[in-house]
Order: structure tokens, then C-alpha cells, then sequence
């Protein structure tokens, strides 16, 4: 299986265990090429083998270049198993629901189909997203119902899982006897295969097996899986990807943001080496943006600013993936289309520590970031914000919506001349001891262009105060700051009909955050307000008995075998038909 140059004595490799090196195992040699474990199949003595010959922090002491390649590969033929196991498992999972979908029946004992109740207790076990989830449940059943050769070999350990899911994904479109004959056609040529051939492989199999099947697999992604998503890039900068777009309207695009890039690069404004991708970034966040071309070339800015060597090409077009994709399939948050979701901790702004913040499918925000974005939402008519107050460990304790105060206000409207202004849900956050030390301040309520000062007007004993939050604009806007119902609840918000009131809503989904399911990431704000015990049967509407679920966890907790608890108002206890228990607790926020 692997090369057979190039290894013993030739390359004057450290002698073998007939030496009697003390620091030697005597597994390694069956780990050189052809050796006794460098071609076998895991199984539990590999595991002891591969344990023994690799030794104290896999240091593989006194062995061999060709001993340790086959370590290697043997650890990755291990992992293709576990997989494998791991996929085994789920099948048994489905068998023992039971329950096909409506209008399905069985392959041989593996139903067709399984509930949704199945798919978040293994979301909940593996601790991914039910989409996640739903979807490895998904590769495991057709690894043994269509495609049992590509199951076979990662259970081998001669494919790996990113390989196998790759072959499902692109089968996917055949019927299961052309699935058949495909797979029949690539099995034996798969092994030793990188990520990008097989699934060059695969397709043309498809391809050749029902020539049609392409036309249809790519119009189904066209109409039910196009997107556009917003995600955080792992630098910290932000991505937004639009996916299974119409081709036609996408070279169109592409082209309209080449010409608007090019427009930019001959106008001899911007700084000389500037790559051509910068342009082609600004032009397309321009496009989006509304901001007209005379914008942009007037400011003489471009977005990220430096400079380096031109890169002409469009990266990514013809390219292969560099690295096999995450087994737990996890997707980037798709953000909502109107308004970002922005926390940014109050003593940032004001210029009193360098805290982080989150954006809403971004992650976390460097400070610096945090203020251009909270200038850029401030800008914007549209934008509302809040202030919540956290205890140590950053749980929601206080919460205030700021309103229009009467004094010190100018109106703000959109500028034609801004490149772009932020409608955004801006939530500033700021512990209850800060808050404290602000409510002491004798000296200016804040440092640059924000501020936020205690009123006269202290508010009510039971509260936070009132306080006024001065804005880099200039507008004034005043914030009543209640206790949240997070560890305690004395009612106050509670409503005696079956829906929320709208503070009631809005707390919860702010002490909340997201839905309560615990593998869950669907906003708190898009999610249902869902009575823990129900209000036909005595629950109180009320946040000590209310949580934000996403509408398909709403579904599964009203399903048999789940129960969700509340010990205290913002914990969250789901008990899974299995009889696990899985616990979620308030959202805790940078501030």
C-alpha cells in the first residue's frame, strides 16, 4: 500500500528491535511498509499496537521515517473507523425509533426515515446542531441503504468520513439502483484517492450512470438550498457568501462587481499597489450597500486599506479544498436581512477598558471593531438599542430599551454622502459593579464621544436607576434599567393571558439569548416565547416559567418522552425520552 523505496538502512534510519534499544517497542517494526499492522484493518488489537509503537505523547521513539508514515495511516484508518462506528450506532438508533417517515417503509430492517424527537437527543449527545445532526443521520442511513461498498471501506478504514459523505452528496440526485451501478463503477478506485478526486470521480459516475441527474441536482440546490450567509472568518474579519445560486445571475453579478472594481482601479484615487481584490471588496460591499461609485472614489478609502502585490485572479473558482470539511457538518449562521445583531460592553465605548463584544453570525469583535460598528449602528435611524446589566460571569441582571430624551437631540437622516450607515439592534452591556462606579462618577460621565451619566431622576428603589446615554452623534437617549428575571422572579412581568406582554417577550429573549435547546443557535428574537409547563395546565406566563425555543424544538418538547423544566427562571432543564438530562443556562454576555 505505500512506497516501497526509501526506507531500513538505506536511508540510514535507527536499527531495528534486534538491536535491543530499551526506548524501542517491539510493535514498530510491523508498522513498516508491508509489516504486519502497516496494511491491516482496525480493530481493537491495532488500537493496542498503534498505542504501544507510538508511545509516551506520540514521541514514536526508535522509529523509523517508514515506520512512522505508517503509524500515520494507520491512525487515520483508525479514525475512518471510529467514524464508522459512530455512524453504526445511529443506524441502531433509527431501528430502534422505528418510525419511517409518512409514506415510507423499510430497506430491509433499516426504516426509512426517523422522528424528530430521535434527531435532537442525538443533537443533544453530540453536542452539534440539529441540522448538523439531522444530516450525519442522513450519510449513516444511505452508508448501509444506498451506498453499502463506500460504507464498507470507511469501516476499513481505506476512506475517510469527509471522502464517504462526499461520494453521498454527489449520488445523491440518482435513483438507488443508479446509486448502485455508480458506486459499482468508482469502489475499486477510490482508496488512495485525495478529497478532490474522488469527488471528481464521483460526479462523473453519476454523470455517466443518469445524465440528467446533474440538471436536477443542480436546479434543486437552485430552489431549495440557495442562500446567502454571514459568517465570522477565523482571522476575525467577516464573510458573507452567497451559495447554489442560479449560475446565470451569478456571472451576471460577478461581472457587474468586476466592472464596478475596475471602475475604481482607473480612477487613480487610491493608493498605487493596491490589489486588485481590494477593489473587488469594495465594489461588491458597494453594490449591496446602495452606495453609488462617486461615493467611494470621493473618499478615497477602501475597505481593510493597506497594500501588496496585485492578485488578478478570483480565488477559489477552480480550486480543490485545501482541508477535508468539519464530520460534524456545521453550517455558518445565516443572518437575518434587516437588522444586525451587535453586543458591545458599554466600557468600551467609553474608553474604560478594551472588552470585546459579539456580533450575531460574526462571533466575537475586537474592540476596536466594537466601536466602529457601534458608530456605524448610532448613524442609522433604524437602530435600536438596549443596555443590559450582567453580574460577574456576564448573566443578563438588568435591562433598559433607550428612548428619544427631550434634551440635547439632533435628528439623525440618511446621508446620501456616508458609504454605508448599520441598522442594528445595538445592545450595550456593562456589569452591575461598573455600573456602580459610574452611578459614584463625580468627574465626565465617559471619555471621546460616548457617555453615560446617572440622572437626577434616579428611578425606581427596585431598579438600576435612570440614566442618559450621550451618543458620538450628539443625540441623547435616556435608559430606565429594571432587574431582569433571571435567578429570581417576583412576577412583575407576568402576564395573565396566554401570550407575553411585550416587555415580558423582550426580557426572556434577551436573559435568554438563543433557543433554549442546548445545541440549539437559532436567535432567542426568531424563536417562540414557550410555556415550560404548559398554560392550559397551570403554567404561569411568566419568565420563571418561559424560555425562547426554536419552532422545531418547540415541536419535539411537546412530543412524547421530553420534558423541559425550569429549576430557576433562566435555567433550562430538557429530559430526553432516553431519560438524559442536558441543561441550558441564561446567554452570558462580554461586557
Amino acid at each position: 500500500m505505500g512506497s516501497q523505496a526509501g526506507h531500513g538502512d538505506e536511508l540510514g534510519a535507527a536499527p531495528g528491535p534486534d538491536l535491543g534499544l530499551p526506548d524501542r517497542d517491539s510493535h514498530l517494526a510491523g508498522f513498516a511498509s508491508g509489516g504486519e499492522w502497516d496494511a491491516c484493518s482496525p480493530s481493537a488489537s491495532l488500537v493496542l499496537a498503534l498505542e504501544g509503537a507510538s508511545g509516551p505523547e506520540w514521541r514514536c521513539a526508535g522509529a523509523t521515517r517508514d515506520e512512522m508514515f505508517g503509524l500515520l495511516r494507520q491512525w487515520q484508518a483508525l479514525e475512518a473507523r471510529a467514524v464508522a462506528g459512530k455512524l453504526g450506532i445511529l443506524r441502531a438508533l433509527i431501528r430502534e425509533d422505528d418510525e419511517p417517515l409518512p409514506g415510507g417503509g423499510y430497506h430491509g430492517d433499516l426504516p426509512e426515515g426517523w422522528t424528530k424527537s430521535l434527531t435532537h437527543e442525538v443533537a443533544a449527545a453530540l453536542s452539534m446542531p440539529v441540522v448538523s445532526a439531522d444530516r450525519l443521520m442522513s450519510v449513516a442511513w444511505d452508508l448501509e441503504g444506498r451506498l453499502p461498498g463506500v460504507g464498507g471501506l470507511l469501516a476499513d478504514g481505506a476512506l475517510t468520513f469527509a471522502k464517504a459523505r462526499a461520494v453521498d452528496e454527489a449520488l445523491q440526485a440518482l435513483a438507488v439502483e443508479d446509486a448502485t451501478a455508480a458506486e459499482a463503477m468508482i469502489l475499486p478506485d477510490l482508496p488512495g484517492k485525495t478529497y478532490g478526486q474522488v469527488v471528481k470521480l464521483a460526479v462523473q459516475a453519476a454523470i455517466t450512470v443518469d445524465p440528467e441527474s446533474a440538471t436536477r441536482r443542480r436546479e434543486d440546490a437552485e430552489q431549495n438550498r440557495s442562500r446567502v450567509t454571514m459568517f465570522r472568518e477565523e482571522s476575525g474579519a467577516a464573510g458573507l457568501s452567497g451559495r447554489d445560486l442560479p449560475t446565470d445571475q451569478t456571472l451576471a453579478a460577478h461581472a457587474s462587481v468586476c466592472a464596478r472594481a475596475q471602475e475604481y482601479a482607473e480612477s487613480g484615487v487610491f493608493p498605487e499597489g493596491t490589489r486588485m481584490d481590494q477593489y473587488r471588496v469594495a465594489a461588491y460591499l458597494d453594490l449591496l450597500n446602495g452606495a453609488a461609485a462617486h461615493v467611494r472614489i470621493a473618499s478615497g478609502l477602501l475597505p481593510g486599506g493597506g497594500t501588496a502585490d496585485d492578485s488578478e485572479g478570483a480565488p477559489g473558482v477552480n480550486d480543490e479544498p485545501s482541508a477535508e470539511h468539519d464530520p460534524d457538518g456545521e453550517d455558518p449562521v445565516t443572518t437575518p436581512p434587516r437588522l444586525a445583531d451587535l453586543v458591545v460592553p458599554l466600557a468600551t465605548l467609553l474608553g474604560l477598558a478594551e472588552r470585546s463584544g459579539i456580533g450575531h453570525g460574526l462571533g466575537p469583535l475586537d474592540p476596536d471593531l466594537c466601536r466602529e460598528l457601534a458608530i456605524a449602528a448610532t448613524d442609522s435611524p433604524h437602530s435600536r438599542l438596549c443596555v443590559t446589566v450582567t453580574d460577574p460571569d456576564g448573566i443578563a441582571i438588568g435591562h433598559g430599551c433607550a428612548r428619544t430624551s427631550r434634551r440635547g437631540n439632533r435628528s439623525v437622516d440618511d446621508d446620501p454622502d456616508r458609504t454605508v450607515t448599520l441598522p442594528a439592534r445595538l445592545n450595550l452591556t456593562v456589569t452591575a459593579a461598573r455600573l456602580a462606579e459610574l452611578a459614584n462618577t463625580t468627574g465626565p460621565p465617559g471619555r471621546g464621544s460616548w457617555a453615560f451619566a446617572r440622572d437626577t431622576d434616579v428611578g425606581p428603589p427596585d431598579g438600576y436607576g435612570t440614566w442618559t446615554l450621550t451618543l458620538p452623534n450628539g443625540r441623547s437617549l435616556v435608559v430606565e434599567l429594571r432587574p431582569m428575571p433571571t435567578f429570581e422572579c417576583d412576577h412583575r412581568y407576568e402576564s395573565h393571558a396566554y401570550q407575553p406582554n411585550d416587555t415580558l417577550r423582550h426580557l426572556v429573549q434577551i436573559r435568554d439569548g438563543d433557543c433554549t435547546f442546548p445545541t440549539c443557535s437559532r436567535p432567542a428574537r426568531e424563536s417562540d416565547f414557550e410555556h415550560a409547563t404548559p398554560y392550559d395546565k397551570g403554567g404561569r406566563t411568566c419568565a420563571c416559567n418561559a424560555g425562547a425555543r426554536s419552532r422545531g424544538c418547540h415541536r419535539v418538547k411537546q412530543s412524547p418522552g421530553w420534558n423541559v423544566t425550569q429549576p430557576k427562571p433562566g435555567w433550562h432543564q430538557w429530559i430526553t425520552p432516553s431519560g438524559r438530562a442536558y441543561i441550558q443556562g441564561p446567554k452570558r454576555y462580554p461586557a
